[in-house]
Parts: C-alpha cells; sequence; structure tokens
C-alpha cells in the first residue's frame, strides 16, 4: 500500500526543484541578460507539480461515515500542488482516508500548471528588479494569468477536457495567488494562519486577543507546559514569552495593513487566528476568498450588530440562526436565494460557549441571548432608508443588522468551511438608542472581555468535535474528496 507521507514526500521534491530552477533562471537573466532556453516552458521545468488518483470503484469496503475523503465515481482525479512542506499535515491525512478506504493507485507527478515567477522571488532579486519590468520578465517567464485563476471547481463551474475530475477545491495556481494576498492584507506570514478563526469588525478586540493569547504563554499554573508556542502579529511581530506583550500592544505596524490578523499558534495549526476584517461585506468576501485556501477547521464572526426588536439591551448577544443576505457582494456566484443552513455542531458550541463564559444558563442566559435572523446590508446608513429597510427587516423576523455576518456565512457555504455567528448589540437604531461616544464605552468595556472568551471557548469546543464539525450540508454532488 502507498503512504501518503511518501507521495507528500515526493510532491515536496518535485515542487522544490521546479521552484530552484525558475529562481536560477532568473537569476541568470537578472545577472547576465540570459533568457530561459524556450523549451523549459514546454517541458514542465517550471511546473507545479500534480497528485494523481485512480479509482476502478468497488463496493469491497464500507462506505466512510464523514462527508469528506470520498471516492462517489471510479475515474481519474488530478490537482496541482504548491508549497507540498507547508500543507503536508492536510495532504497526508486526506490522502491516508483514500488510500485505507479505497484501491486506489496514487502517485505524485510533474505537471502542466506552470508557476508564476512572482511566486518564488526571493530577497537576493529586489535590487535587480528596480532594472527590469514585470513585462519584460513575463515574455521568458511564466507569469499570473488571472484567466487561468478562479473558482469554478467551489463553485461547481468546471468542466473537465481530458475526462479527469478534481481532487481539491483549489489548485496551486490560485493557492499561491491566495497566499501572496494574505499576506499583504494580513501582515503576517501565511504559515503562522491557525486552523480555527475568529472575525472581528472592531480593532479593540484585538487588544483584548493578544492580552488574553500573550497570557497562554509560559508555563500553567499547574506546571505544565502551555501547548500554545508563540503570539504573530501584523508587522511580523513573533513573541514566545507573556513578558514581551508589550511588543505587540504598543507596536503600530498593523496600521499598514488592511485586515490585520494575530495568531495564538500550537502544533498542528490548532491554534486561534483573530483577523481584524473591518467594516464592510468588501473585506469579509476578500479575506474569506483568500483564507479559504488554508482549508481552516472553522470560522466564526465575533463583532457588534445594531439591534432590532425592542426588548434586547445594549451588551446583549445575537447567536445568528439565519441570514437575510442583503450584502449584494456575492450575488454572481451565490444568488441570494439560496439558503444558508446554520451548522449545528457551531451553533452548539456557541450556546454552550456562552453559558460556560457567562456563567448564566436557561431563562437567565435567555434574557441576554436571543437566536434569530441577522440581516446583512452593504449601506452603512440604511436608516436614511427607514420605511423600505424596517419593513423588510420585520418581514424575515430579524433580530440584528450588520453589514459582515452573512457574507461570512456565505463564503463559508461556498467554500465548504464550517460558520457561525455570535454578535453583541451595540446600538439599537430602530428604538432611539445610537451609540453615543460616552455609551460606547461603558459598552466596550463592559462587553468585549466576555464576548471575545466566549468565542475562544468556542473554538476549543470546537476543536473537541474533531471531524464531526464538517457536516455534509457543506457538501455538493459532485463533490471533489479532499475536504
Amino acid at each position: 500500500m502507498t503512504r501518503a507521507s511518501d507521495i507528500v514526500a515526493e510532491l515536496d521534491r518535485l515542487y522544490s526543484a521546479s521552484v530552484e530552477r525558475l529562481q536560477s533562471a532568473l537569476t541568470r537573466y537578472l545577472t547576465h541578460g540570459t533568457p530561459p532556453p524556450p523549451e523549459s516552458r514546454s517541458d514542465g521545468s517550471f511546473a507545479y507539480p500534480e497528485i494523481h488518483v485512480t479509482y476502478r470503484g468497488g463496493t469491497e469496503r464500507p462506505v466512510p461515515r464523514r462527508s469528506f475523503g470520498r471516492l462517489v465515481e471510479p475515474g481519474s482525479y488530478r490537482i496541482s500542488v504548491t508549497k507540498p512542506a507547508t500543507f503536508a499535515d492536510y495532504l497526508i491525512e486526506q490522502l491516508t482516508f483514500l488510500v485505507e478506504d479505497y484501491d486506489v493507485e496514487v502517485e505524485a507527478r510533474p505537471g502542466r500548471q506552470e508557476i508564476p515567477f512572482a511566486y518564488v522571488l526571493d530577497p537576493g532579486h529586489a535590487l535587480s528588479l528596480d532594472q527590469v519590468s514585470v513585462s519584460e520578465l513575463a515574455r521568458h517567464f511564466p507569469a499570473t494569468e488571472l484567466a487561468h485563476i478562479g473558482d469554478e471547481i467551489a463553485d461547481g463551474l468546471w468542466i473537465s477536457h481530458d475526462n479527469t475530475r478534481p481532487l481539491a477545491l483549489f489548485d496551486g495556481l490560485r493557492t499561491d495567488f491566495s497566499l501572496a494576498r494574505l499576506r499583504h492584507y494580513t501582515g503576517t506570514p501565511t504559515e503562522h494562519v491557525q486552523q480555527y478563526i475568529l472575525f472581528t469588525n472592531y480593532h479593540r478586540y484585538v487588544d483584548e486577543f493578544v492580552r488574553w493569547a500573550c497570557s497562554q504563554l509560559g508555563p500553567r499554573e499547574n506546571g505544565e507546559p502551555s501547548r500554545f508556542t508563540g503570539v504573530s502579529g501584523a508587522g511580523g511581530i513573533v513573541i514566545e514569552r507573556p513578558e514581551d506583550m508589550d511588543r505587540l500592544v504598543t507596536d503600530s505596524a498593523w496600521r499598514r495593513h488592511q485586515m490585520p490578523a494575530y495568531h495564538l499558534m500550537a502544533p498542528g495549526r490548532t491554534g486561534i487566528t483573530l483577523v481584524n476584517i473591518g467594516v464592510g461585506p468588501s473585506n469579509a468576501k476578500t479575506i474569506t476568498d483568500h483564507l479559504a485556501v488554508l482549508r481552516p477547521e472553522a470560522w466564526l464572526m465575533i463583532g457588534h450588530c445594531g439591534g432590532l426588536r425592542p426588548s434586547q439591551r445594549i451588551g446583549d448577544y445575537v447567536l445568528a440562526h439565519a441570514y437575510l443576505r442583503d450584502d449584494h457582494i456575492m450575488d454572481d456566484v451565490l444568488p441570494p436565494e439560496i439558503p444558508i443552513p446554520a451548522i449545528a455542531e457551531v451553533q452548539l458550541a456557541l450556546a454552550r460557549a456562552a453559558e460556560t463564559v457567562s456563567g448564566q444558563s436557561g431563562d437567565e442566559l435567555k434574557q441576554r441571548l436571543r437566536t434569530g435572523t441577522i440581516v446583512t446590508t452593504d449601506d452603512r446608513n440604511w436608516e436614511l432608508r427607514y420605511s423600505q429597510s424596517a419593513l423588510r427587516f420585520s418581514l424575515s423576523r430579524a433580530v440584528g443588522v450588520d453589514m459582515e455576518s452573512a457574507t461570512l456565512a456565505a463564503q463559508g457555504y461556498r467554500f465548504r468551511v464550517p460558520y457561525g455567528t455570535l454578535l453583541c448589540v451595540s446600538d439599537k437604531p430602530l428604538h432611539g438608542e445610537l451609540k453615543l461616544p460616552g455609551q460606547a464605552n461603558r459598552f466596550y468595556e463592559r462587553a468585549i472581555n466576555e464576548h471575545l472568551r466566549i468565542g475562544i471557548e468556542t473554538v476549543e469546543e470546537l476543536r473537541r468535535e474533531g471531524a464531526k464539525l464538517h457536516s455534509r450540508k457543506l457538501r455538493a454532488f459532485n463533490e471533489p474528496p479532499f475536504r
């Protein structure tokens, strides 16, 4: 039986060889003006490696109960892969499921999809690039062709031209494109992004998260070592001791990045990432388009909303069990009439975490936590269209309004990433309770710590769920085998 680890090792060897050839050819051109030989563009010298899986069918083994790692139709499956060492744990896990549960042949082969030169540039090329234009390099080296990058597989629009099926949602080219964008937007290495992601829309949550994350480093009270290894922050700062927290709290490098991220890192990427996505559905879609290639276990929105019911109070929680999508940002790829289901495992984890952190349960907790529909709008001043908005909100029976949650949930649905939303009421625009400066400060001080801790406790609940977290309701009819 082929071992998955051997396949991944061969993928890494093939990828490293392609990158080395491409980097060497770039160095020769930038130093001496010598272009690579024409055949290097046709013989796969600069190409991503590929995983090939051949499944001939057969029912000699029980069909696995999990929602992924399943082969339904006999045939050939293929996907190009970038940075196999970075994705080694994920690739080994997914391949192991197929090798153990099906009669398959698995190979790592040189591929046909070329690696764009921009993704392999090293610091030594920086000075030479000042004298050479990108268009000139693109004459001799593979470049980023946006026409070849897309989400056709994830969106069910993929068409086979050689009777092979995709093995995963994202190929090497799409993955590299997103990895480059992630570093740009978040200001942190993509290798530091953890499997559980919290999104927020206020920087004050970042300060609270950094303080808590740093407190998790070092020995625990019982003397046992922490499972967390460090905290990574926007701007490239990494700390490994709680006493170095001030370096992250006082550093202003995050201001250079549109959506700064902070990572409490643990082995196997089982820690927690917090991303401040700011305000609006455009940011929410942008960051999840790119985080999806890292195949996170779950992402959760922990932010603020306007309360829509008279009985709600500022500081109450809203647990979204449905979404009214007025964000308009994804109507072309996921029409708004497509329902976005609640993920039961996430809903239960959020509810249990709210009980644990707040110390309340039953009727006492119900007075502070409402479940219901969240409206996500792309119009920050929807109140100025009160007569239209109020009727639509009432028809939907919505209990809260924000600008990100439905977009994040829809992206989770689209990319098969479990999602959930727990919001905190910061104002009640329909009932005259606006977020005035003094009131806002008192609200923040009271609510932020508890709200963030509920999100963190939810992550721990989900981590204990394991593979059960990945619901079949996120899987399509013609789904690629990899999660």
